[in-house]
């Protein structure tokens, strides 16, 4: 992807953006409990954000004797969640289609969840990591097998909630007259997570969004290719879902320290090889991950002013939706109170 394409990509985002962007907390079931993690939903609404997701694993990025530990279901969880809010929109960010769920199942999962959320459910898709499918049995394929096997299942869920019949006879998913009986009046939106142009310009194909990391230069590739799938389909323009990880604390420091775990998932072959002992996946954050180039892609700050100038930045790439992943681990509901009081406010101003 060229640098002039990539320019083009952003400028074509940035005409199709909203006048009003949408700020979703991202909740991390590698972190926290359950429990906690609802705690956090209801804060989350009420500090004023739009919407909701959560992390959808098996494992997590660190073993227990790096940081608390956990791995709780996604879907479960978002049950619970849709009875305890309002107002947000909730859905998983994201969901892994390439083995540990059947697609059909996934397509009535999230029918259900809207049928429990009228209005409000969306479905975050992507083709996970082998940390969380290896331990379910899945030998990890290479790059070109993901992505084939996550438009197969796309194309199932997406069928699926469009209310038709599916038979489908594919080279790692199969159907026989498939069909969501509980079927939602509003089909909830799916969008696809996207890494590089390979993914975005499936997403343009089959998606209502692509859903991708903060990274400036990497975005911009994303969203070009992206947009490119969604002419070369004659389809309108979906979400442009912009994600990045925040930390707040008493000092600057803290908020880098609380947050170190997390480097993992900024190793891109943890997205593409077959590595998936947590205890290695920490490691190689760890040494491959300086702390000055975690904080260039993370917000980790006690400044609100920092993190409202650092999302404004990700607003620019042409994003209708930021993500913003709380892992204020000594105190995330601390962390959402002041998103509530001190960053939301001036963002919407």
């Amino acid at each position: 992807m060229s640098v002039v394409s990539s320019v083009k990509g952003v400028l074509w985002a940035r005409r199709h953006q909203p006048d009003a962007v949408r700020y979703f907390a991202a909740l991390a079931h590698e972190r926290f409990t359950p429990d906690d993690l609802l705690q956090q939903a209801v804060e989350a609404e009420a500090a004023g954000f739009d919407g909701v997701c959560c992390s959808d694993h098996l494992a997590p990025w660190w073993t227990s004797a790096t940081a608390p530990t956990n791995s709780g279901n996604a879907w479960v969880w978002l049950g619970a969640a849709a009875h305890a809010t309002t107002r947000v929109q909730l859905g998983t960010g994201v969901t892994s289609i390439i083995h540990r769920y059947n697609p059909v199942v996934v397509a009535q999962q999230i029918a259900t969840l809207e049928l429990l959320a009228p209005g409000r459910a969306f479905l975050g898709v992507g083709s996970g990591e082998a940390m969380n499918e290896v331990p379910a049995g899945m030998t990890w394929p290479s790059t070109e097998e993901q992505l084939a096997r996550t438009e197969e299942a796309l194309t199932i869920i997406t069928r699926l909630l469009d209310g038709e019949t599916v038979d489908f006879d594919g080279r790692f998913f199969k159907t026989k007259g498939a069909v969501l009986y509980s079927r939602p009046p509003r089909r909830p939106p799916v969008y696809m997570s996207a890494f590089y142009e390979g993914a975005a310009e499936v997403a343009g194909r089959l998606a209502d969004g692509v859903w991708t990391l903060a990274d400036p230069t990497k975005a911009a590739k994303v969203i070009a290719a992206y947009r490119n799938g969604c002419e070369r389909s004659g389809r309108e323009a979906g979400e442009i879902i912009l994600q990045m990880v925040f930390s707040v604390a008493a000092d600057d420091d803290a908020a880098l320290q609380q947050a170190r775990e997390w480097k993992g998932t900024m190793v891109d072959e943890h997205y593409t090889d077959p590595i998936a002992d947590p205890a290695t996946i920490y490691r190689k954050g760890e040494d491959e991950v300086s702390d000055s180039t975690f904080t260039k892609q993370i917000v980790a700050s006690a400044d609100p002013d920092t993190h409202v100038k650092r999302i404004r930045m990700m607003q620019k790439l042409g994003a209708t939706t930021i993500v913003l992943m709380n892992v204020s681990g000594n105190d995330p509901h601390a962390a959402l109170r002041t998103y509530g009081a001190d960053v939301l406010p001036k963002l919407r101003d």
